[in-house]
């Protein structure tokens, strides 16, 4: 409980220092600072409660039917990371003239677009009625718009801000947004040097004549702008730049940008979650030390020169509970890649919690995620050699080959088969080939070698020594209870890790889905080790259960034991598109459902490797503890 409260401190200080990973850029008054744009992704509305999503597809800015204006000589694309390009991420320059403290109130006109035809006006209104937003850059910082949380009344920036408006009580035709109040804040450390630590935006849509330059005046008596899908039109982009001074400096410009809504719900979900995991690890506790530990001397007390051996429980199953169960070569793959994922989740959590995934580098959480997993290839394949060794396989070498290739090809298919769909849609957010071949590359390049690496030392250390010895001829198993039975004990068991988890899975699917920034690692730490804890606490009790029910067949129900809140988070997935999206294409369904069942395959592979691994050191020190004739 001690090392708890030091990280639960830890957590808590995390905000007193700037997560690494950025430098600051001093700007001079007169200084250019570069505006970017990224793609335009689906929004989820802040502080609505009803508010839903309707689409899954990204577009790229410069997507030819917006009509967006463009920087002269064509618009460049901007270098990125690879997690940046797996999430989606398109940055390219922008026509915007921005200086540092210059146009100051003054509007300018960007561009005019002229005959812009109904099929794009057609595609513009259908965006702004999905409720999709425009994402830029300045200096690192995403434009956002300035909101009250309603439950706290706490400011806060909600990056994006709406390609339109769509009031569908007072018009059919909904307004684009062709006006941009961009007020950025500065800080000025040192005389002369200054910084941008704050963007924002206010959209608004400006009608009348878009011929003749107008003003940027905004407000309700101002028509807005409505385009018609039955002819051509012209569209006129203006902004206006207003810079203000703040006293926030730039260690701490992300404060704003990382709001944590309620974070009472965190803490009250942990709570729940410390005083279950307390209850089973008591419970477990006087399992093991009162009855097995009677059980254990009550066994060894017993003569061994005597004729008869009065054997009950789990005592009875002890010449069957090591033999190979059931297809050792696909379980003994599959916890030697859900030890490379917990690995993988483990690393990238400290990695997280020490601040170096700085929220200025886009895609850092990604990248590094994907990094781990390939360089803890070796730790999958020594794990499932030495898990296969110890099962009574002899398969080796397809042990390894299985390990290393298995899982990424599995992930590379339906990633795959999604891309095609996305490709399909017209979005941005498809992965491109480069992208798909330096990822076939990390995986069949590296992660493959360091996997068989792994498995040949795992060969060489051999199989895990069992305390007890296999009987030739297989007992007979008893009629076992329905509670114990297969699904329903991963349905009853999946049901507390799930319980410690939810509510931040909430978050964690808002931000993949939805677009919603979620920087609470602490508490996503803390929830990880919890539903981890819980896991291996639960996959040991079942596994106790089984064996006083002469139940010998422990291997895999173990693993479906500690997996079983895969089920329930897919549930929760479903009731999670019911309640927060309205997804109204074909496309986006399809998305969502792939990448659900990846989440829920992946949790599967994580929870269930901790089952077995937990149940399997439990039932080694049971039966180490006992004497066998």
């Amino acid at each position: 409980m001690a090392a708890l409260l030091h990280v639960l401190l830890f957590a808590a200080s995390a905000r007193a220092f700037y997560l690494p990973g950025a430098a600051p850029h001093n700007f001079k008054k007169g200084d250019p600072v570069p505006l970017f744009v990224n793609a335009l992704t689906p929004m989820l509305s802040s502080g609505v409660d009803n508010s839903k999503l309707k689409s899954l597809i990204n577009y790229d800015y410069y997507n030819p039917k917006f009509r967006f204006c463009e920087p002269t000589g064509g618009a460049q694309k901007q270098p990125e990371s690879l997690g940046s390009i797996l999430f989606g991420d398109r940055i390219f320059n922008s026509p915007y003239d921005i200086k540092m403290l210059e146009s100051n109130g003054t509007c300018q006109t960007l561009c005019v677009q002229r005959d812009v035809s109904g099929e794009d006006a057609k595609f513009i209104n259908d965006r702004i009625r999905e409720d999709y937003a425009l994402n830029w850059l300045i200096d690192g910082l995403p434009a956002a718009e300035m909101k009250i949380d309603t439950r706290t009344g706490d400011l806060f920036f909600d990056m994006g801000f709406n390609l339109g408006n769509d009031d569908g009580k007072l018009r059919e035709t909904p307004a684009l947004n062709n006006h941009y109040e961009i007020v950025l804040r500065y800080h000025e450390p040192v005389q002369g040097n200054f910084r941008v630590v704050g963007v924002l935006v206010w959209p608004s849509s400006i009608g009348g004549s878009q011929e003749e330059p107008g003003t940027c005046e905004t407000g309700e008596h101002i028509e807005p702008l409505l385009l018609t899908e039955t002819q051509t039109q012209t569209i006129r982009y203006t902004y206006r730049v207003t810079w203000n001074q703040s006293d926030t400096p730039w260690a701490t410009r992300w404060d704003n940008y990382l709001k944590i809504f309620d974070p009472r719900i965190h803490w009250f979900s942990l709570i729940n979650s410390l005083v279950i995991v307390v209850f089973l690890c008591i419970m477990v506790s006087m399992i093991l030390l009162r009855n097995v530990s009677r059980d254990i001397s009550r066994y060894n007390a017993i003569d061994l020169s005597e004729d008869v051996q009065e054997d009950w429980g789990w005592k009875l199953v002890h010449g069957e509970v090591f033999r190979t169960p059931g297809r050792p070569m696909i379980l003994s793959v599959m916890v030697g890649n859900g030890a490379q994922l917990c690995s993988m989740v483990g690393v990238t959590l400290v990695f997280a919690l020490l601040g170096f995934l700085s929220p200025s580098n886009r895609g850092s959480l990604a990248t590094v995620m994907m990094i781990c997993w390939t360089f803890f290839g070796g730790i999958g394949g020594y794990l499932s050699s030495r898990v296969y060794a110890s099962l009574g396989g002899t398969e080796r070498r397809k042990n390894a080959f299985m390990t290393a290739t298995i899982l990424p090809t599995v992930i590379f298919a339906v990633v795959f088969l999604l891309n095609l769909f996305l490709l399909g849609a017209g979005s941005s957010g498809a992965v491109p080939f480069g992208t798909m071949l330096l990822i076939v590359l990390l995986w069949y390049g590296i992660s493959a070698p360091l996997s068989a690496v792994g498995a040949y030392f795992g060969s060489r250390h051999g199989a895990i020594q069992h305390p007890v010895r296999v009987n030739q001829i297989p007992r007979q198993i008893p009629p076992t209870p329905k509670y114990l039975r297969p699904t329903a004990a991963a349905l009853l068991a999946g049901i507390l890790p799930f319980g410690a988890a939810f509510v931040e899975l909430y978050f964690v699917l808002s931000s993949l889905f939805a677009s919603r920034a979620y920087y609470a690692f602490g508490f996503l730490a803390l929830t990880a080790g919890i539903v981890g804890l819980t896991t291996a606490t639960v996959s040991i009790l079942f596994t106790y259960f089984c064996l006083c029910a002469e139940e010998y067949r422990w291997h895999w129900r173990a693993f479906l034991t500690g997996g079983g809140s895969a089920f329930w988070l897919l549930a929760y997935g479903l009731f999670f598109w019911a309640s927060r999206l309205n997804l109204h294409s074909t496309s986006s369904a399809i998305l969502y459902l792939g990448y659900l069942l990846l989440l829920v395959m992946l949790d599967f592979l994580i929870t269930g490797t901790i089952g077995f691994l937990a149940s399997y050191w439990a039932v080694r020190r049971l039966y180490s503890a006992i004497r066998i004739d």
